[in-house]
């Protein structure tokens, strides 16, 4: 990185910044409260709270929001008539999954071959001490020439929508001139890279029933209405031959025309066996993020060990869909669960829950603070340009934040490259790309604050 007075302070406040994501990383802070206790979401929360208050943030809270979780905000001011900047993040995880398969203890930070591991470590804890190192960067060289709102959310990965609906009961409060979302990633680690969409998402949870109770397979089987066998046949329904996604009525053949993503590159990010082959049609781009998507995030029946010989009675799945930008995700959700119905085979009994939902987003990346965004990143990272790509994760709250401040701007950076692994087990975060992008963020309140 080329010298620069906000770098060479960030560079120096490294070893502080890996000391506290150390701590803030050892919260289990999973927003799922029958699997984690909500004492580890407020440990996290009270520890965000008391680092925005040594920094000199003002009304700090913890906002108790609709789905029983808490926010954590804070307000910094700044020189008079300045512009205002609302900065976010989130501090609730997803869950590590398998402990065992992890290298070292999921809630550890843990130093290895360059990265730091643990979970949250990109997403999104990174992105909170990221926000706390641009604005010591900047207080130790001439200030913060900014109005800045903190916002840090503690259901993110829920998709529960607490922090959206507690924004649209007070519209006041996250009012701001830019927004900077602090939860996406580059395109991969050392590009420059801003998310232009983002796509949203529904969350359906499927009840298939059809006997009584669980049946003997020897005695009945063959002739008896399997529920489980009822609900795979289903779920398969939601894909075409080529694994493409398949939901009555919902488009899926758009084309994405900006950055493209290579078949190779896309298999080593994303780990893909030998011999296995990529679903869908059209480029990776296409699929990932103009294209909806379907998942089985999780099915409800008899593990192996332990299984009995019977007809199973009832089983249930929970399903994701993720729809692109110009998709409605309440309507998706009505075709979602017309399509299950429509398909569910034998007569079966089947009901729909939708248990979260949060619409798709487009950023306006010809406004102003992404021109200074991209003259920032190109000091933090000389010799790249900015690029501009979509991402195939949902963020509810952009949305909401879009249709209750249209004329605000808003933009999307953060530390979930692909090599971080965010949601799988051994989720790891660069340092190189926190420094480089909290710098970024920096060098970006000053050229905003002149702009």
């Amino acid at each position: 990185m080329s010298s620069n007075p906000v770098a060479e302070t960030v560079a120096s406040l490294m070893p502080r910044a890996k000391a506290e994501l150390t701590e803030l990383v050892a919260f289990k802070s999973v927003a799922d409260f029958d699997q984690y206790p909500r004492s580890e979401s407020e440990g996290a929360a009270n520890w965000i709270a008391d680092a925005l208050r040594s920094e000199g943030f003002e009304d700090v809270a913890l906002l108790d929001t609709p789905d029983g979780t808490q926010s954590v905000y804070g307000y910094l001011p700044g020189p008079e008539g300045a512009k205002t900047v609302l900065l976010y993040a989130h501090y609730d995880v997803q869950p590590p999954l398998d402990e065992a398969a992890w290298a070292t203890p999921p809630f550890d930070l843990v130093e290895r071959d360059g990265r730091w591991y643990g979970r949250g470590s990109a997403d999104c804890k990174g992105g909170v001490i990221m926000h706390l190192l641009a604005l010591r960067a900047l207080k130790a060289n001439g200030g913060v020439p900014v109005h800045v709102k903190v916002i840090v959310e503690g259901s993110e990965e829920q998709g529960t929508g607490g922090l959206e609906r507690y924004a649209e009961e007070h519209p006041e409060l996250l009012t701001a001139d830019t927004i900077v979302i602090g939860d996406a990633g580059n395109f991969r680690a050392g590009l420059p890279t801003v998310t232009a969409t983002l796509r949203g998402m529904t969350l359906v949870r499927v009840q298939v029933d059809t006997l009584e109770g669980n049946l003997h397979s020897g005695q009945f089987g063959g002739a008896a209405p399997d529920a489980l066998a009822a609900l795979i046949r289903l779920l398969d329904s939601l894909r075409d031959q080529d694994g493409s996604t398949t939901v009555d009525g919902l488009d899926a053949d758009s084309v994405w025309d900006g950055l493209q993503y290579e078949d190779q590159a896309f298999r080593e990010d994303a780990k893909v066996l030998d011999g296995v082959e990529l679903i869908g049609s059209g480029t990776v781009a296409d699929r990932l993020w103009a294209r909806p998507s379907v998942t089985v995030l999780g099915i409800d029946c008899p593990p192996v060990v332990g299984a009995t010989p019977s007809v199973q009675a009832g089983a249930r799945a929970l399903v994701s869909l993720r729809v692109p930008p110009g998709v409605d995700a309440g309507e998706a959700t009505k075709l979602l669960q017309a399509h299950i119905e429509a398909h569910t085979p034998w007569g079966a009994r089947v009901s729909t829950e939708q248990i979260g939902q949060g619409q798709a987003f487009r950023a306006d990346t010809s406004s102003p603070a992404y021109a200074s965004m991209a003259a920032a990143m190109a000091v933090a990272y000389p010799g790249q340009e900015m690029q501009s790509s979509g991402m195939g994760g949902s963020i509810p709250l952009c949305n909401t934040l879009a249709s209750l401040y249209p004329e605000t701007e808003i933009l999307l950076i953060g530390l979930s490259e692909p090599e971080a692994q965010i949601h799988a087990v051994n989720e790891s975060v660069s340092p190189d790309e926190l420094e480089r992008l909290s710098v970024s963020e920096a060098l970006f309140l000053q050229n905003y604050a002149a702009s």
